[in-house]
């Protein structure tokens, strides 16, 4: 199991959007710079059923996505949230998935006033817990 080391403030930055929004899935993306400096990168959900489904608004996403390669970082992390569901990848995050080299991060408001966050390897369809350490 990797080990993933995430800062204060991406963790509260993502849980503060995924309380924003209880009701639907929130999403985006985190950098990190060669100096380790990790960057939250709030990407708005288009999905028809935001509620069930995250899809990252294309324009936002290409932006983001220019933007970190100019910076000379890297795509640390995908992150969305779960209102109703368990912080695990279902079937249509494992479909979706396509960055094996990112580490994927749930955020699940399915618990009792506690809010669950966890981090997975995606690839081949094999999902691989990451321990996290915030």
């Amino acid at each position: 199991m990797h080990t993933y080391k995430l800062p204060r403030h991406i963790v509260n930055g993502m849980l503060t959007l995924a309380q924003s929004k209880t009701d639907q899935e929130i999403c985006g993306l985190i950098s990190q710079d060669k100096n380790q400096k990790m960057t939250l990168i709030p990407i708005p959900n288009i999905a028809k059923e935001p509620e069930k489904f995250f899809e990252m608004d294309p324009t936002s996403t290409i932006k983001a996505m220019k933007n970190i390669r100019e910076n000379d970082s890297d795509l640390f992390a995908i992150f969305h949230s779960h209102p109703h569901t368990p912080a695990y990848p279902s079937k249509t995050d494992i479909e979706l998935s396509g960055y094996p080299q990112s580490l994927y991060l749930i955020i699940s408001l399915n618990t009792k006033g506690v809010l669950e966050l966890k981090g997975f390897k995606i690839q081949d369809d094999s999902v691989v817990n990451a321990e996290l350490v915030l």
